[in-house]
């Protein structure tokens, strides 16, 4: 694979309430244990990123197909939901819920193109095989 971009970021602190920050300083940012895992939540967490990152780049993958296939997306919205549990291996695991709304486009063109991607996006790519990922077409919250 060609890379065209790297990004880098560097955690430091106490990890999960620690700080993060990327090499350009575009992302700068203190970090707490959600308070649902005991922590003060007061700060962002992984998940968070994780799921603000795979929103953003699965709504890019979803206009690129969209544009391909010369279907509406206006008004769209990707939603994305990441849960973390213990994985029964003495590690965690994480969960990936990801809801789209596509107002302008009928339900099975919608789901098509939801579906395609999902085939598309980097995230998606990443995570297949290794993290649940459930795809819903529908309305975003």
């Amino acid at each position: 694979m060609q890379v065209l971009y790297t990004a880098s970021a560097r955690a430091t602190g106490d990890g999960r309430d620690g700080h993060v920050r990327t090499s350009d300083g575009t992302l700068d940012l203190g970090l707490a244990v959600p308070k649902e895992m005991g922590g003060a939540g007061d700060a962002a967490n992984p998940e968070q990123l994780f799921a603000a990152g795979y929103a953003a780049c699965f709504h890019s993958a979803l206009r690129l197909v969209a544009r391909k296939a010369k279907a509406d997306v206006t008004g769209s919205v990707v939603e994305a939901e990441v849960g973390i549990g213990p994985n029964g291996g003495g590690g965690f695991g994480l969960t990936v819920a990801l809801v789209v709304d596509l107002p302008a486009v009928a339900r099975d063109a919608a789901e098509q193109l939801v579906a395609q991607a999902h085939q598309v996006c980097p995230y998606s790519n990443a995570t297949r095989g290794n993290v649940e990922v459930a795809l819903t077409v529908g309305e975003a919250r």
